[in-house]
């Protein structure tokens, strides 16, 4: 059995071969985006309530730390499957799945008595997280094309950086008006509400899977060895922030099972059934694995820094959580004004568009380094929200222009593998960064002070961002090549 496409809202049947473009295409884009920041929101939003979850359960730093980091472990390694996933059973299915995990696993997180039931919840939050997430990109590659799809690419962009950046300052927020011991609850509560009303709107609007003779044969060999290969990069990484280091000898399995499951992909294609990604596509498509690369390193260099500010703003400035959050809201500012604004130009623009953002960021971000520590606490707002702004206009016409460029070729059956591959590139360097400059944050902290440790962490972060502009350079250079031949 499998779901009949919906026509939006009566219910009706579609058919396969009806012709032209869905007519709510961009009402199910908007249902979709909801669900997407929602989930997106949470890599972040608890970032602000580590203190108060670690007081409130009287537990220790590295237990409370997996609060975050187990989230982001398990989203990365589910997002593939749940990609390819909903290529498979169609995306509204799958979307009313990951919902029904979020959700309950929500309410288990901001009810439970203790920190480890928080942890467990949060993993299987992350999960979730990861089945519902890929359906995005892959309903953009159904129901868009051409310029429009540059455009509907642009509002996930935007999406994307709105909630990253947003993050701390909601969270600080929350905890602002209802005080510690219940803001940090309620952080993962509000998910319940939100969730319930999203899985009713995409249960009307969102097509489902369109009548072709099933599914097919799932990959579940292929869905195993790469999990594993993302688990033995992702478990060092993101136990490096709660300060553990025997995990880093599982590191050895990355090549191991990330050869495994390349030998296994290929084997499946020769014998004519459907692998769980079809590694063809970086070879076929140079823009794909271009992408992959230049958005994996960019999440590298991004992420981290709100991480490690909002640590600083914390724990060496001594502000409260939603003080933090304030000072770094203009980078999702500057992001808004200018992702949908890289949707509408990539179309025309191309490559040189992420190559021009990467440098406006870089700018910003160098302005923070050289501006804001020494200064007193109340001259922040001068001397580090106007650069975060500047920063924030070059990463918001970096996000949205990338996953188009990356994904334009790539046939709609594959989206939302494809999709899901280009988000785990992203989780990964989202955990990679964070560790990188997490570490490098309460090294140098902890000898020369919190404002040389932020200092020195956004300058690590500014030779990250430097190597994805160069892999964007190359990108560029590769695209042109392939226009003159």
């Amino acid at each position: 059995m499998h779901e009949d496409p919906v026509d939006v809202p009566t219910g009706r049947s579609t058919s396969p071969q009806d012709d032209g473009p869905h007519p709510h295409r961009w009402r199910i884009l908007a249902v979709t985006l909801v669900v997407g920041f929602m989930s997106l929101l949470d890599v972040t939003i608890v970032n602000v309530a580590i203190p108060s979850i670690q007081e409130g359960l009287d537990t220790t730093p590295g237990t409370v730390q997996w609060v975050v980091s187990g989230y982001a472990l398990t989203f990365g390694l589910t997002l593939v499957a749940g990609g390819r996933l909903g290529d498979a059973y169609g995306r509204r299915r799958l979307m009313l799945i990951g919902l029904a995990g979020f959700v309950a696993s929500s309410a288990a997180a901001g009810l439970a008595p203790t920190a480890e039931l928080v942890v467990v919840a949060r993993l299987l939050q992350g999960a979730s997280a990861g089945f519902l997430t890929p359906q995005s990109s892959g309903l953009i590659q159904q129901l868009f094309s051409g310029a429009e799809r540059g455009r509907a690419f642009g509002y996930f962009g935007l999406t994307v950086s709105i909630a990253s950046a947003t993050g701390p300052l909601l969270g600080g927020l929350v905890i602002g008006l209802v005080g510690e011991d219940l803001g940090w609850r309620l952080l993962f509560l509000v998910n319940v509400p939100i969730g319930l009303v999203a899985a009713i709107a995409v249960a009307r609007m969102v097509p489902g899977r369109q009548s072709d003779g099933g599914p097919g044969r799932i990959d579940v060999p292929g869905a195993v060895l790469l999990g594993l290969s993302v688990l033995c990069l992702l478990y060092p990484l993101v136990s490096l922030e709660s300060g553990a280091r025997w995990p880093l000898v599982l590191l050895v399995g990355v090549p191991l099972f990330g050869w495994a499951f390349a030998a296994w992909e290929h084997r499946l294609k020769r014998r004519g059934h459907e692998p769980l990604l079809d590694l063809d596509l970086l070879r076929r498509l140079p823009g794909f694995g271009n992408g992959m690369l230049v958005g994996t390193v960019y999440f590298t260099g991004f992420t981290g820094v709100f991480l490690v500010a909002s640590v600083w703003l914390q724990g060496s400035r001594d502000v409260s959580a939603l003080h933090a959050g304030l000072l770094l809201t203009p980078f999702a500012l500057g992001s808004a004004i200018t992702s949908p604004l890289a949707g509408r130009l990539v179309s025309t623009v191309g490559r040189s568009l992420t190559v021009g953002a990467l440098g406006v960021m870089m700018v910003g971000v160098l302005g923070a380094a050289l501006v804001a520590p020494g200064r007193p606490t109340e001259d922040l707002w001068w001397a580090l929200a106007p650069f975060l702004l500047l920063a924030g206009l070059g990463g918001g016409a970096v996000v949205s222009p990338n996953i188009t460029l990356t994904l334009q070729e790539v046939p709609p059956r594959m989206g939302g593998a494809a999709g899901g591959a280009l988000q785990t590139g992203q989780r990964i360097g989202s955990s990679l960064g964070a560790a990188l400059l997490a570490t490098t944050y309460q090294v140098v902290a902890g000898g020369s002070g919190g404002d040389t440790g932020i200092r020195v962490a956004l300058f690590v972060a500014l030779a990250v961002l430097a190597l994805a502009l160069a892999a964007s350079v190359m990108a560029l250079r590769s695209s042109r090549r392939l226009a003159a031949a």
